[in-house]
């Protein structure tokens, strides 16, 4: 049998998706985006009814293009209100507007991509954990990201949900060390592209 990390279960959605992407370093600027918004959208929900629903953000929020959205207004915030594929939230909704407008700024000064991945040293912390309650809900350096991201104007990136993103999208290896992700995702460290 092979070994995972206890929080996928045995829910073949979750199982999928911590063996084939969670934890994968994500180096795109667009995709870290993407991941960053619908994080947030799991804010006080659980990961899975994200995950079941997330081709319905990607057609509701035009691929998460952030140069569409950022020029969004209340008649979009009404059409996604009234979106049931969707969670209909409109902090949500309107954070994500101005999440969009932000990372257009950190994308043009510098890349987000590289404003998150420089808070790590250009590549993924490893961790080492043996078990799920070794495992942080956040850290001295999501409660930092999150500090900056909410200075450059973003919303719904508190320290547990930067931490919970900086694992999804590989900044972080925490795969225990008996998952047999691990050793691969700790592997994919080494092919940062240029």
């Amino acid at each position: 049998m092979t070994e995972r990390c206890g929080w996928c279960g045995d829910d073949p959605d979750y199982i999928i998706y911590h063996d084939t992407e969670w934890g994968v370093p994500e180096w795109d600027s667009r995709a870290l985006w993407e991941k960053l918004i619908l994080d947030g959208f799991q804010a006080g929900l659980s990961w899975i009814t994200i995950l079941r629903k997330r081709e319905n953000f990607r057609n509701a929020f035009n691929g998460f293009d952030p140069n569409k959205i950022a020029d969004w207004g209340e008649k979009d915030v009404q059409r996604l209100l009234g979106d049931a594929g969707i969670v209909r939230h409109r902090g949500k909704i309107e954070a994500t507007i101005g999440n969009a407008r932000a990372w257009q700024k950190i994308e043009q000064e510098q890349g987000f991509d590289r404003f998150m991945w420089d808070r790590v040293g250009g590549a993924p912390i490893q961790n080492r954990w043996r078990s799920l309650a070794e495992v942080p809900a956040e850290t001295d350096l999501s409660k930092a990201v999150s500090k900056d991201l909410k200075k450059a104007g973003f919303r719904f990136c508190g320290p547990t949900i930067v931490y919970a993103w900086m694992q999804a999208c590989g900044l972080i290896n925490d795969h225990l060390t008996g998952c047999h992700r691990h050793v691969d995702v700790a592997a994919m460290a080494q092919t940062q592209p240029d």
